[in-house]
């Protein structure tokens, strides 16, 4: 007996970026899952790492907090003041986290999931900030866009804290995807 396989209907655009979504998402979980994640961890990286450059010059070198932009910052100033960029990678990262969640199983899924969740987080934030560089009217009449967070806390710590917030969990989940518990075996 064989099986006839029906070829989805290529004039239904919603159907076509359903199918190349699909694909891409399969992909990652697949043949290009090594590749994807080294990339996406790459990114990651380099994001906290420019956090924790903002963290130095603020604290270490003593910097007006204005000045503290990280290394991208000296070289693009205007660049890191734009929430596009900002708001840019934390949607980067929640996609990150959502496409390559089927590739983990056992605790590693429990890890990711949280670093998911604390992401989806931050996402809003970024969103709230973005949605008022857009507008033009900033929340609690500030005179710069605020996140809900920075009512509390100025807003350099704020994403240091909730960069980290993300990372840690990920690092376990990557770790428990990589080392598997005995009683959970090697799935990928």
């Amino acid at each position: 007996m064989t099986t006839v396989r029906q070829i989805p209907n290529q004039r239904n655009p919603i159907q076509l970026i359903s199918n190349i979504i699909r694909s891409f998402v399969y992909a990652m979980n697949g043949r290009w899952h090594k590749l994807g994640m080294q990339i996406f961890m790459i990114v990651t990286i380099a994001h906290i790492s420019e956090h924790i450059i903002q963290a130095y010059q603020l604290w270490g070198l003593g910097w007006p907090r204005p000045e503290c932009l990280g290394l991208l910052g000296l070289w693009k100033p205007w660049l890191m003041r734009s929430e596009w960029l900002h708001y840019g990678h934390a949607l980067f990262m929640l996609l990150g986290l959502a496409i390559f969640r089927p590739s983990f199983h056992g605790k590693a899924r429990l890890w990711w999931d949280l670093a998911l969740g604390l992401q989806f987080y931050h996402h809003f934030e970024h969103a709230l900030l973005l949605g008022q560089a857009i507008i033009g009217q900033n929340l609690w009449d500030s005179r710069v866009p605020i996140s809900i967070g920075q009512i509390w806390f100025p807003r350099l710590e704020l994403h240091l804290f909730y960069n980290l917030m993300v990372l840690i969990p990920m690092m376990i989940a990557m770790y428990y995807h990589r080392f598997p518990p005995m009683n959970e075996g090697r799935l990928v």
